[in-house]
């Protein structure tokens, strides 16, 4: 059986992983009310609607 003859360090052990992992970018779908970008099966920030029903509904503000 394989045995290590020095401790592996923390720093060490961690960069194998790390080599292999990579940021990803969430995936986006355009919004059919607003054609915004947005998250799918959220609702849209902008517009407030999901699966095409009005869910929350934003105030315009009165300056």
């Amino acid at each position: 059986m394989a045995v290590p003859k020095h401790k592996v360090s923390k720093a060490n052990r961690n960069s194998r992983h790390s080599a292999n992992s990579k940021a990803v970018m969430p995936t986006l779908v355009e919004c059919p009310q607003c054609h915004e970008m947005k998250k799918p099966h959220e609702v849209c920030k902008k517009c407030g609607t999901y699966k095409n029903e009005t869910v929350i509904v934003k105030k315009e503000n009165k300056k």
